[in-house]
Order: C-alpha cells, then sequence, then structure tokens
C-alpha cells in the first residue's frame, strides 16, 4: 500500500466553524489512511492501533459507512486464535526502527503460537479497552443497508463473542468477575499515576535493549519517563517469554481498571444488540453486562472518593489516585442514581474542574500530587475520555453539561489542529497533531443530533478509495 501524505496541520488557536471544522477533520482521516486502516498519526504511530481503530470508526462512519466497517474489520482480521484482539497491528512496509517495540520484539508469530498468533500478521501481544462492539453497532446504524448488504455484523458478531469471552475467561486475574489489566498500556492510560505503585515492584529492562523512537517525533517532556518505559519494556518482555499466556504464571502487574470494566459493560450491551440483529440470542450478553455491572460497582466505587478507584489485584488493595478512568464508568446504563449523581459532583469538583477551572476533564486529579499538564496522562485533557463522558452525562439526562462539554470539545479539537490531547488550562495543544481520533470524535460531536442520537450522515465524497481486503471469515 502506498501511504498517502496528509496536509500540514494547522494550530489555529482558535475554534473553527462547523464547516471549516469538519473539512478539517475529513483531511485528517483522508490523510491518515494507510489503504486499509487509519494510523492514529503519521509520525509517531505508524501502525493500527486498536481502540484508536474503535474510536476511528465512530467518525468515519458519517464520511463512509463502508470505510468505517472496513477499518474495524481489518483490525478484527489480526484477532488471535485466543479471542484477544491485539493492541497493535504492524504495517509490514514501515521500517523497523519507525516505532519501538517494534514486531521483532513482540515476536508474535512465534512467541505468541501457543496462544494462536495469526501467521502471516505481526501484531503486539497485549490488548486495549474492548471498546469495539459498542464502535461496530453505532457504524451499523449509520448506515443500516450497506451494513446488510454486506454482510458486516453477521461478519464480526463471532469475533466480539470471542474477543469478550477471551477477557471473561482469561482475565479474571482478581476472581471477582471484573477483567484486569496486565500492562499500563492495556488501559490506553500508559504513565497514569494510578500506575506507579504496582510499576514500583518491576525491574526496569536495561536502558541499552531498547531505543525510544518516541522521542524523535515529540517532546521529552511530554512523553513517560525513561524509568517507566524500562518498566514498560520488562514486563512485555516477561509476557512474551511465557508466550503470552495468562493462567501459566502469575502476572507482575494486574490492575483492574475501571475504565476498561465499563467499556466492557456497554460493549456487551452493544454486542446484545448485534445478537438480536442477527438473530441470535441477547440474553447471554445481557446478563453479563448486569453481572459485570454489579461486580464494578462492588468492587471498585468508594464512596468517600465519589468516583470508581482502581485496585492492585497482586496487592489486594484499592489505588487511592484520582484519574479520568474512575469517571468513565458514568457511560455505563443503569448505574445506581446516587453513584451518577457522586460522578457528576467529582466530575465538576476542585479534583477535576470541569466547568469552573478546566473546559474539559483532565486525564488525572487537578490537586494530584503527580499532576503535570503536559505529560502524556498524567494530566492533560484527552478527546476520547471527554467524548465517553460527554455520551454518559447525555444518558443520564444531563442535557445542558452534555451540550457545554460537546461545545468545549469541537472548540478544542479546531484551536489545536486536532491535537493528541492539550493542556486542560489553555487548551495548548501537546503530543502529536493531526491526531486521527480527535478528528474523528470532533465529526461524530458535529453529525450528532439532539439528546446524543446519531443524526443521519449528511452526504460526504468518501475520504478516498475503498481497498477490498477480503472476507474476516
Amino acid at each position: 500500500m502506498t501511504p498517502t501524505t496528509t496536509a500540514p496541520h494547522t494550530t489555529t488557536g482558535r475554534p473553527l466553524e462547523p464547516g471549516q471544522l469538519r473539512s478539517a477533520a475529513q483531511r485528517v482521516l483522508t490523510g491518515n489512511w494507510a489503504g486499509a486502516s487509519t494510523v492514529p498519526s503519521r509520525g509517531l504511530y505508524p501502525h493500527q492501533w486498536s481502540w484508536d481503530s474503535a474510536f476511528i470508526s465512530i467518525g468515519l462512519r458519517h464520511l463512509s459507512a463502508e470505510r468505517a466497517q472496513q477499518e474495524l474489520e481489518t483490525l478484527l482480521r489480526a484477532q488471535w486464535g485466543d479471542g484477544r484482539v491485539p493492541h497493535i497491528v504492524f504495517n509490514p512496509v514501515v521500517p523497523l526502527d519507525a516505532y519501538f517495540p517494534s514486531p521483532d520484539f513482540w515476536r508474535s508469530s512465534t512467541a505468541g503460537a501457543a496462544a494462536g498468533a495469526p501467521a502471516g500478521i505481526e501484531t503486539s501481544g497485549i490488548v486495549q479497552p474492548p471498546v469495539h462492539a459498542l464502535a461496530a453497532w453505532l457504524v451499523h446504524r449509520a448506515d443500516p443497508k450497506t451494513s446488510h448488504r454486506r454482510g458486516f455484523l453477521r461478519r464480526v458478531r463471532p469475533r466480539l463473542a470471542a474477543w469478550h469471552r477471551y477477557l471473561a475467561e482469561q482475565r479474571d486475574l482478581g476472581g471477582s468477575g471484573l477483567i484486569s489489566v496486565v500492562h499500563p498500556w492495556e488501559p490506553g492510560m500508559d504513565n497514569s499515576p494510578c500506575w506507579d505503585g504496582p510499576l514500583s515492584r518491576i525491574e526496569p529492562a536495561d536502558a541499552g535493549t531498547f531505543r525510544r523512537a518516541d522521542l524523535a517525533h515529540g517532546d521529552a517532556a511530554d512523553r513517560p519517563t525513561d524509568l517507566d518505559y524500562g518498566r514498560y519494556v520488562r514486563l512485555v518482555a516477561d509476557y512474551r517469554d511465557r508466550g503470552y499466556r495468562d493462567l501459566v504464571a502469575p502476572h507482575s502487574f494486574a490492575v483492574e481498571d475501571p475504565g476498561v470494566n465499563a467499556l466492557l459493560v456497554v460493549s456487551e450491551h452493544a454486542l446484545a444488540e448485534i445478537a438480536a440483529e442477527t438473530g441470535a440470542d441477547p440474553a447471554p450478553h445481557r446478563a453479563r453486562a448486569r453481572e459485570l455491572t454489579e461486580a464494578l460497582v462492588g468492587r471498585l466505587w468508594d464512596e468517600d472518593a465519589g468516583m470508581f478507584l482502581c485496585r492492585d489485584v497482586r496487592g489486594g488493595e484499592p489505588i487511592r489516585e484520582r484519574s479520568v478512568t474512575g469517571l468513565i464508568p458514568l457511560i455505563v446504563p443503569g448505574l445506581p442514581r446516587r453513584v451518577v449523581d457522586a460522578l457528576l459532583r467529582t466530575a465538576s469538583g476542585r479534583h477535576f474542574g470541569l466547568g469552573t477551572t478546566v473546559p474539559l476533564v483532565p486525564s488525572y486529579d487537578l490537586q494530584g500530587h503527580a499532576f503535570d499538564p503536559h505529560r502524556y496522562w498524567r494530566g492533560p485533557a484527552w478527546f476520547n475520555t471527554n467524548w465517553l463522558l460527554e455520551r454518559g452525562m447525555r444518558q443520564y439526562g444531563e442535557t445542558a453539561r452534555a451540550d457545554a462539554l460537546r461545545a468545549s470539545l469541537i472548540d478544542a479539537a479546531g484551536a489545536s489542529g486536532f491535537a493528541e490531547y492539550v493542556d486542560p488550562f489553555t487548551g495548548e495543544a501537546r503530543g502529536t497533531r493531526d491526531f486521527s481520533w480527535t478528528a474523528a470524535l470532533a465529526l461524530d460531536l458535529l453529525t450528532a443530533g439532539p439528546a446524543g442520537l446519531e443524526a443521519a450522515p449528511a452526504p460526504a465524497e468518501d475520504p478516498a478509495p475503498t481497498t477490498q481486503t477480503g472476507d474476516i471469515g
């Protein structure tokens, strides 16, 4: 495949008009299209990432339903035999030194053979949050006619079910019914202060055994530290060396993350809808969603904190750091009203300051000892987490709050040049620019109708010719 060159990014420092924003978002998604899927960004992230593609498809559905379907199908084609959906699918035309850890470090096709890693496709061996069934359902709803014609839901449903089954059977490491993440990259919030305690037990890999390609594309002040990176590499190497098998030996890092589990709940609800639409039984998915919701509230809700907390499975204790992941369960339907009200108070209170101190929810506690407005997941505001919170507010009837957050997200996306993340106070662009999920979710917010319902997609030119890559089976 031949990469398409993206137009130079433009950071205006001021919001764009809706028409300008829509056109600019489409240019980003066109520029980051790699022939069968979308890269998060051309320089820093030159492969396909799992939860990125889910969020990207949610925006792409407003431009081309077929393109959005293909985004998810390409990802699911790299699914392992045990059901896991890997967090990176590597593009073989990208040089090995463009990103680390590179395919030759993960060695999925050899080290992961016992777990059913696919032949002929190199991937990572860890996973990311299971938002894919939600994305698939939203993509289907955007254009049911095209979805039915292509057999989209019929083909992705068994793969999504296998993905959820892997999590339920292989990742309930705490025995609570909740799933655990086994690497800080899995919840997608790589260097959150929530991981500092569990990571402190990990002996970092020797600095001479890896090279940080990320620092060639981003400011070191925005990125994880060398110490954190050494620990990430050690965890990957240990997991790889035992064949990426989850139940063979205890994981040295295992955490129950409320955001990851909340996304699984929402995706189980979506998978129930997909099952009903395709003539399968939705009842098991609805039952699983109820069980997960009960476990989430019973295990991770903290009344004093007014939010959900991560739990260190190895240490057996809650992690008393306030991260945006503890607010994300607002997207879960059917929460007790006292929990919803407490989450809303916490979001707008002194720790997160939404609508009082900052226009977007930061990734970490504004009052926290480790808060940094610029460093990756230790303080900056991210577009995907705020999109999830906007959706959660709207489902619980908090229309005014949701409208205000939506407006702030749209303004920040355009003013920052579709930044990866922004300073929560100033809105200054941080990380890379022309970031795909920022463009995609801004497009979704522009297109969604009142009360969070998806409006019929406006006619738009397909951003680029679709490459047919075959059935995913």
